[in-house]
């Protein structure tokens, strides 16, 4: 088997869908973003595509050295993310040339089922306790919602109460049996952070996303210890590497996302080294179909997993959702808030090729918001 061509196509609301074809009729989907780059990472795939085709696209570990080495420059989230759409289509090659689901080739499924949590928005305390309420009604478990809006690096008691209200607000509505994340996207300086957290504890999040921003991750050691909450990282660290320097100062739990560090195999290999820091995995994934079907493969394979993200009808999502791009939706429907384990060969999921081909002549130009703080100072989103 080879591959013949590799096609990349921009779907919206904000996505890069992959497909690889290989001479045997086989295809493999991949999903390889940076969310607000997507343009930027096509052209890496079209640079690393000149190495692949005419390959055996069964040789996943070879390509995924000769990819992320070859090039004598390494890292960084543009590369990392091309690489993990190219690893993902590969593996959903590999599993459908075998007949398998990929967690079967990863060593097979360690649970039945698999706990999601579900994003809700919302910037008033009531209005997070209602949406909170309607998800856990809806039979989700556990909810994710922001943290704060953007922080000055030591702001005001009054901003400081909002943060620790809107988390009130939630855990009164859903009750002590159902769970809620707060991501602060890197909002807070260390000293917010310091401040903020210990003022959370008596509502028991179950764990608080990017307390700090990941250059300053050398904190979070000293953050672990002066609070009880468990600490999470990871969507923007890239490599087995970068989780290296994290691990050991006290986090709880890792976030790798399947569609910027490195695919499927290097996500595995992470998941590996967090086990023996007694750290649990809540892969990052607020992307589309496929990285989400990549996540769910993980998700069953791995011991040490925590709990899945995932990002349907999430508001990022105007216009197109995650489960468009689908001919079948079975796959990626949740029952009692899990997933439940994957029987279809491959990624477990029909990519609806005409219509992905359809949204990619639309195109996509998304971009993150750019903040600023009232001085005009630019603020972390």
């Amino acid at each position: 088997m080879k591959i013949v061509s590799m096609d990349t196509f921009l779907v919206p609301p904000r996505w890069v869908f992959l497909r690889i074809r290989t001479d045997e009729g086989v295809t493999g989907w991949g999903e390889p973003v940076v969310e607000g780059r997507a343009d930027t990472v096509r052209t890496a795939v079209a640079e690393l595509s000149d190495y692949l085709i005419g390959k055996n696209p069964l040789l996943i570990e070879d390509h995924w050295q000769v990819m992320t080495k070859g090039g004598f420059y390494r890292g960084g989230p543009i590369l990392s993310s091309a690489v993990a759409g190219i690893d993902q289509a590969l593996w959903d090659i590999a599993g459908k040339a075998a007949g398998l689901p990929v967690h079967a080739l990863l060593g097979g499924a360690v649970r039945d089922k698999v706990r999601m949590y579900a994003w809700i928005g919302g910037d008033r305390p009531a209005d997070v306790a209602e949406l909170a309420r309607e998800q856990i009604d809806a039979g989700f478990t556990a909810v994710k919602m922001n943290g704060s809006a953007s922080l000055t690096p030591i702001d005001t008691p009054a901003r400081t109460q909002e943060t620790v209200d809107r988390l009130a607000a939630v855990r009164e509505a859903i009750g002590d049996h159902n769970d809620v994340v707060l991501d602060f996207h890197g909002r807070m300086s260390t000293a917010m952070a310091r401040r903020v957290l210990p003022l959370l504890e008596p509502y028991m999040p179950l764990f608080v996303e990017e307390a700090v921003l990941p250059e300053h991750t050398a904190n979070l050691g000293a953050l672990a210890r002066c609070t009880n909450i468990p600490l999470a990282t990871g969507e923007r660290l890239y490599s087995r590497w970068d989780f290296r320097d994290v691990l050991p100062g006290g986090i709880a739990v890792a976030q790798p996302d399947v569609s910027h560090a490195g695919g499927i195999s290097e996500v595995r290999r992470i998941a590996a080294l967090a086990e023996t820091y007694d750290v649990s995995m809540a892969p990052h994934c607020p992307l589309g179909p496929i990285a989400l079907a990549s996540s769910l493969q993980l998700a069953f394979s791995i011991p040490n997993f925590l709990i899945q993200e995932q990002s349907v009808g999430i508001h990022y999502n105007q216009g197109n959702d995650v489960l468009d791009y689908l001919v079948d939706q079975t796959p990626l429907r949740f029952k009692d808030g899990h997933a439940a384990l994957p029987a279809r060969p491959g990624l477990g999921i029909d990519v609806d090729e005409d219509e992905v081909e359809r949204a990619g002549e639309k195109g996509h130009r998304w971009r993150n918001p750019v903040w600023r703080h009232p001085d005009g100072a630019f603020a972390e989103w």
